[in-house]
C-alpha cells in the first residue's frame, strides 16, 4: 500500500518594518521560518498559503515590540527542523542575553566542542528563526561583524537596538 503524503498546511505574513520586509510562516503548530527580504528582493504578498491565524498575530506583535524596544525575550511556540548540531548550537543562542554578544567559539566551547567555530557559524547561517533564535548577537573573536544571513546592516541594526534598549527605526 503506497503512503500518501499529507503536507502541513502553511500560514505566513509579512510584517512591515524599518528593516524591510519580514516574512513569518507557520506550519504545523510553531512558528517555522522568519526570512528578511534583501533590498529588491521579490516577495509575493498572495503566496499559496493562508494568511494570520493566531499564532501569526502573536508573533507579528512580539516581533514589531522587539523591533520598538519594549520586548526582550519570544515567548512563541516554535518549530525547528534541524540537525541534532544545529539544534544544540540554537539553543545556545537563546541563551545569550539581550543587547550581549559572545564569539562563534564562545559558542562552540558552550556547546562542548570547542573546535567547532566554523560549524558554528554555518549552523548560525541556517537558523531559521533569526531574531527569535538572536543569531545576530554572535561575532567574530576579534569582535567584527561577520556574516549574518539577513545580511552585516540588518546585523548590525539588531544589536544597536540592543544597545541602546530601545527603538532604532529612524537609525
Amino acid at each position: 500500500m503506497k503512503r500518501e503524503f499529507h503536507p502541513l498546511p502553511l500560514y505566513y505574513d509579512i510584517v512591515d518594518s524599518f528593516l524591510g520586509p519580514i516574512l513569518l510562516v507557520q506550519s504545523g503548530p510553531g512558528i517555522r521560518k522568519i526570512h528578511f527580504f534583501k533590498k529588491n528582493q521579490a516577495y509575493l504578498p498572495d503566496a499559496p498559503g493562508k494568511r494570520s491565524p493566531r499564532l501569526l498575530k502573536s508573533a507579528r506583535v512580539e516581533i514589531l515590540e522587539y523591533l520598538n524596544g519594549r520586548r526582550t525575550a519570544f515567548s512563541l511556540r516554535t518549530e525547528n527542523q534541524g540537525s541534532p548540531f544545529q539544534k544544540k548550537v540554537w539553543e545556545a543562542l537563546k541563551t545569550i542575553p539581550y543587547g550581549a554578544t559572545r564569539s562563534y567559539q564562545e559558542i562552540a566551547v558552550q556547546i562542548e566542542n570547542p573546535k567547532a567555530a566554523r560549524a558554528v557559524g554555518l549552523a548560525c547561517r541556517q537558523n531559521p528563526l533569526p531574531i527569535i533564535i538572536p543569531c545576530h548577537r554572535v561575532i567574530g573573536k576579534n569582535g567584527d561583524l561577520t556574516g549574518y544571513a539577513g545580511g552585516l546592516r540588518i546585523k548590525e541594526k539588531l544589536l544597536t537596538l540592543e544597545s541602546k534598549k530601545g527603538s532604532i527605526q529612524d537609525a
